[in-house]
């Protein structure tokens, strides 16, 4: 009898082992998908997120201060996804840093723009006056395009889209051209003339880049390197529960929030 119940008492054991190991793969299936972004305006995002956990499909956002940080949490397994850059910076990020991040999806172009609140029009940027832009390489070069478009400075075609401040080739306002980190291009308004500021952080400094930018970037043919991307490591590329959030991202319903809280900053481009 003693033996029978040993016999018994094993079986239970192993019954409960596989109960538990079941229930760790459910656990897993059903994982929350971390999803980070840079900065706190985030009205899309929670618009997406609400309408997976109606599709049964659990993601949260991970917030990040300064471009520099999603990347690298993705790439270490921090977080699943990532959505705050354009295909240009991921581009770069990988080759200084000898990952493969890959973008998944895309989802809009937001125009870079320049901001004063000293004056209404880059007419009135006088000599010597100083313009702060972002310090990292790609959003630097973009920035660079931009006073080039502007007809402050002009910059050799041969850097192509990734000029420095070496590669201006013809400055007549004599600007001073300072270089900053890109969470601090907004705050550093009260310093400079003017500023150039990525999208994301002129809303999250309270700006509508339509409406108060002095001069915004235009879309065009050639816009494309500059198209926000989400972003997954290679091996995930295909995960069917990432998938779902792409499909919740690009869908009409979100085009509607996109150009709704932006007022028309931010154009979606999936359907293009």
């Amino acid at each position: 009898m003693k033996k029978i119940k040993q016999w018994v008492l094993s079986i239970g054991l192993v019954v409960v082992g596989a109960l538990l190991v079941a229930c760790g793969a459910d656990a897993d299936s059903n994982e929350t998908v971390r999803i980070g972004v840079v900065g706190e305006d985030n009205e899309v995002w929670d618009f997406v997120i609400e309408k997976l956990e109606e599709e049964g499909v659990s993601a949260e956002l991970v917030k990040f201060t300064d471009y520099t940080q999603p990347n690298k949490a993705l790439a270490e397994g921090e977080i699943e996804l990532n959505s705050f850059q354009h295909k240009l910076f991921l581009e770069s990020f990988n080759e200084d840093n000898g990952t493969d991040l890959v973008a998944i999806a895309d989802t809009y172009i937001a125009p870079l723009g320049i901001y004063s609140d000293k004056i209404t029009s880059v007419d009135e940027i006088e000599e010597n006056d100083t313009i702060a832009i972002p310090n990292d390489v790609t959003n630097g070069g973009r920035a660079l395009l931009l006073l080039q478009t502007a007809g402050l400075i002009s910059v050799d075609p041969d850097a192509g889209v990734t000029p420095t401040v070496n590669d201006i080739t013809d400055n007549p306002l004599n600007l001073e051209i300072e270089e900053l980190d890109a969470s601090q291009t907004a705050r550093s308004l009260q310093d400079v003339k003017a500023s150039v500021i990525n999208s994301g952080m002129a809303v999250d400094y309270g700006f509508v880049p339509t409406e108060d930018s002095i001069f915004l970037e235009p879309v065009n043919d050639d816009s494309d390197p500059y198209v926000n991307v989400i972003v997954a490591r290679p091996e995930d590329a295909d995960n069917e529960v990432y998938q779902k959030v792409v499909e919740a991202f690009q869908a009409d319903d979100t085009i509607e929030v996109i150009e709704e809280t932006s007022k028309g900053s931010s154009i979606p481009v999936w359907n293009e």
